[in-house]
């Protein structure tokens, strides 16, 4: 009952009535060009529905709420694998949130598994984008710094912050999360001084 009750805050309300044509299959009795339709709206179904469990994932996250973004960020990577196949870079930012998520209600084997999934795929993808690859360095981090494996966050957050700044630049929004965060690092370990000048470059 409870994890129904977190499924329907968190999502499913929103989408309830959106699962209907997706779960109801196409007539057998049909032609080849009413088939070929079926599946391209099906496939517009479940990426819109990808998108709005995602952005609420997302939203839930940024107020602090990771127990409610489980459940959404769950739809995001079951739809995102029905559309792209379970090995697909499009899953990665899916199995970031998942593991964002775990981390903030306290779950870090699960958040752990969300990780190394992501990295596998980005390890085994070759092309990798550079946003994909400074995000999974951060999401290390993040994961790392939480679990108070301060070393540990901050060769993940440099790495982050050379990927970002060597795609984007020195000065860019993209590297100044990674600063932002081993800010923080640094100011867990008492080190205000290095923690004040990173807080100044972001």
């Amino acid at each position: 009952v409870d994890h129904q009750k977190a499924d329907w805050v968190s999502i499913h309300q929103q989408i309830c009535q959106l699962l209907i044509p997706i779960r109801t299959p196409l007539p057998f009795l049909l032609s080849e060009k009413e088939r070929k339709h079926g599946a391209e709206q099906l496939v517009k179904r479940q990426k819109y529905l990808l998108d709005l469990a995602d952005r609420t994932a997302r939203e839930f996250v940024l107020e602090g709420k990771p127990g409610e973004a489980l459940p959404a960020a769950l739809h995001a990577l079951r739809f995102g694998t029905q559309v792209y196949g379970s090995h697909s870079l499009q899953l990665v930012p899916s199995y970031l949130l998942l593991a964002e998520a775990s981390t903030g209600v306290g779950h870090f084997l699960e958040a752990s598994k969300y990780l190394s999934q992501a990295e596998w795929i980005v390890l085994t993808t070759p092309g990798c984008s550079p946003t994909l690859q400074y995000k999974l360095q951060r999401g290390l981090g993040l994961f790392c710094s939480a679990k108070g494996n301060f070393d540990q966050a901050l060769y993940h957050l440099a790495n982050d912050i050379y990927i970002a700044s060597s795609a984007f630049g020195l000065k860019s929004l993209e590297a100044s999360g990674g600063y932002f965060h081993m800010a923080n690092v640094f100011f867990r370990q008492d080190k205000r001084d290095i923690a004040n000048s990173l807080y100044a470059e972001v």
